[in-house]
């Protein structure tokens, strides 16, 4: 399940752990009759980094990360009760909104995604919150007007409804504005060992053909914050360049591919090379595209390509898995009646809400 869950984060919002930018960011969702897939979660996030996970099979708050395990047991006692009561209303939820939409059975997914951004150097923060349902945005929070702004026709009910609650928009203006940020400097502190540290990439170059695009994989990095770029003869390269998504691993790290697409006599006759360039490490990690460089199973694979690409495989069947189950629910996804405070704090249950819908 942990695995999962990040591979279910990698392909959503991506507020990247760059340079001196950090972010908190907490996901909840609720789901009917999807199949091996608990009907609420939660999973609280620093950086990219998971910190906490519930959902409603374990009905447990747990610590995924050393620093929040160094936090008492009633603080996660606390934490639990706040997730167990977030969860009843989000079930309540899903069942109003499918009354509201005359939906009987099927696969409905409900998502709420908030958190809060900031940048040591310039002090910059931001805040941000998204409702969806079955896969559509319906309600985004405006940090201009403090106020909810619908995402489709639909959704203007709700818009009015939680506009016209002053003490949640009371709320909401507090949390991005004060609360989140205070929660997210005390968690980066905290983590610092993790959260700025910095990891190598191993970087390879895969070919499933000789027809096929030539992948350059960076993996195995941390931070997030990654440049993964293709040069011909010393210039930067953007023809028939195909740049993948930042993905998690299970160990915490992330990985990035960048194809290129190029006729193998071009290859020969031109010095292409693909460079990675990772947040916090000066050292640029450059691979040449020769014929010995590239790794393939189209023939006999070099003795270090069956797990790679073993690997690779396993990787894209998760992503399928989540893209259908899932994907469906992330980004655009969040819905329906109001929200008010929640489990803001992983880092302090004082200033932790009841839950977030009210109903």
């Amino acid at each position: 399940m942990k695995g999962f869950m990040l591979m279910f984060m990698g392909i959503g919002h991506l507020y990247e752990a760059f340079a001196v930018t950090h972010s908190l960011t907490h996901f909840y969702t609720a789901s009917s009759e999807v199949y091996n897939f608990p009907e609420f979660m939660v999973v609280g996030m620093v950086d990219g980094v998971q910190m906490v996970h519930y959902d409603s099979n374990s009905q447990k708050a747990v610590p995924e990360q050393d620093w929040m395990k160094q936090t008492d047991a009633e603080f996660w006692e606390k934490e639990r009760e706040n997730f167990f009561y977030s969860q009843q209303s989000f079930k309540a939820e899903v069942a109003t909104l499918k009354q509201h939409f005359n939906q009987s059975g099927g696969v409905h997914i409900l998502q709420y995604m908030y958190g809060c951004s900031r940048d040591d150097e310039t002090e910059q923060t931001e805040g941000f919150g998204q409702l969806g349902y079955n896969g559509e945005n319906f309600l985004e929070y405006d940090m201009k007007t403090l106020t909810w702004k619908s995402r489709k026709q639909q959704a203007n009910f709700m818009q009015d409804e939680w506009n016209s609650d002053i003490s949640r928009l009371g709320f909401w203006k507090i949390y991005f504005s004060q609360t989140c940020i205070e929660c997210l400097k005390k968690q980066v502190d905290n983590g610092k060992r993790t959260l700025r540290r910095t990891v190598p990439p191993s970087v390879s170059l895969l070919q499933k053909t000789p027809s096929s695009p030539v992948t350059c994989h960076a993996t195995g990095f941390y931070p997030s914050g990654v440049m993964v770029s293709w040069q011909k003869d010393g210039q930067d390269h953007h023809e028939d360049v195909e740049h993948g998504e930042i993905l998690f691993n299970d160990d915490g790290t992330f990985q990035k591919s960048t194809h290129l697409t190029v006729m193998h006599e071009e290859r020969k006759n031109k010095n292409y090379q693909c460079v990675v360039q990772v947040t916090g490490i000066k050292e640029d990690f450059i691979k040449v595209l020769t014929e010995s460089e590239i790794q393939t199973n189209w023939k006999d694979p070099a003795p270090n390509i069956i797990p790679i690409i073993g690997g690779m495989v396993a990787l894209l069947l998760v992503v399928v898995v989540v893209v259908v189950v899932v994907v469906v629910v992330i980004w655009k996804k969040k819905s329906k009646k109001g929200f008010v405070p929640v489990s803001t704090s992983d880092t302090d249950s004082d200033n932790s809400g009841k839950g977030l819908l009210k109903i």
